[in-house]
């Protein structure tokens, strides 16, 4: 795993307190144009890595994207993904759920889009939503028809426990998962919010739901702190993505999506002696007009 990346994953065995980690932070790079430069090598790697992934068709990965609003998930999607083949990419991005999903258990809407064997999968939000915003909001979860006997104090414990669960059932079935908190400062958001405000051609961006959101702040680094310390495993780890400066995110984002490929040693499917001979007759045919007996 590059080092770039390993600076940013939450170590699940150690005391996690959000607010050690730094949104303007930039390691060693002196200049964004260094960062690009990287991030460019990058995708280049990424791109020959997911052929070799897709070819194989032997693990899936899953990539969550969680964050406040302005905080750059679209642009760390559409940067870092640039190069790869849509065919072995997908990308979801949950917002309000149906009434058809608040009548399935909290895991349902996301599960059906668990990428299949080969692909990579991204979720731009995911079932982390339940533990966030859903606690934030707390009349959401009466949207939810649970039994009351089973909303109680324990409740976003009990939730911590299932996805745990469920990362784990799909990581032993074949499913690679790493999750980034793209971590932004509360200045910075603002700063991009009043970029929007003052550009019509960004209006469609913002929704006045912003500014309230923004208004519980505080209550959100709260529950993003403790559902990160709480759902960092070794089999699905959490990295905390300094998100101050876009260029950088995408870099730290793109190491760590390599690193976690790379650990799964992804290969060309192994040609055996019958297929050999068989594509050596095929050759042959083509270049002498022959057909093949």
């Amino acid at each position: 795993m590059p080092n770039l990346a390993k600076r940013y994953l939450v170590d699940h065995g150690r005391k996690f307190r959000l607010k050690d980690w730094d949104p303007k932070d930039t390691a060693h790079f002196e200049s964004e144009k260094h960062g690009e430069e990287m991030l460019t090598r990058g995708i280049e790697r990424l791109v020959e890595l997911q052929e070799k992934l897709y070819a194989q068709n032997q693990w899936a990965v899953l990539v969550i994207f969680q964050a406040m609003d302005a905080a750059g998930k679209d642009g760390a999607i559409k940067h870092v993904m640039s190069g790869v083949n849509p065919q072995g990419c997908q990308v979801y991005s949950f917002k309000q759920p149906s009434v058809e999903e608040l009548d399935h258990d909290f895991l349902w809407r996301t599960a059906k889009y668990v990428p299949e064997q080969g692909r990579i999968g991204i979720f731009n939000r995911s079932y982390y939503e339940e533990v966030l915003i859903v606690r934030v909001h707390s009349e959401l979860l009466r949207r939810e028809h649970l039994p009351p006997s089973l909303v109680s104090k324990s409740i976003w414990k009990e939730r911590f426990e299932d996805i745990n669960t469920f990362e784990r059932h799909l990581n032993r079935n074949g499913v690679a998962i790493l999750k980034f908190f793209l971590n932004i400062s509360k200045a910075e958001q603002k700063k991009r919010f009043l970029k929007r405000l003052n550009d019509p051609a960004r209006y469609w961006k913002f929704s006045i739901g912003d500014l309230s959101e923004r208004e519980r702040w505080n209550d959100y680094m709260h529950a993003y702190q403790e559902m990160i310390e709480n759902t960092a495993t070794p089999h699905a780890p959490w990295y905390v993505v300094p998100a101050d400066n876009k260029w950088f995110t995408r870099l730290v984002v793109a190491e760590a999506i390599i690193g976690a490929i790379e650990e799964l040693k992804p290969a060309y499917p192994k040609v055996d002696p019958a297929r050999l001979k068989e594509l050596t007759a095929a050759r042959a045919a083509l270049e002498t007009g022959r057909r093949i007996k």
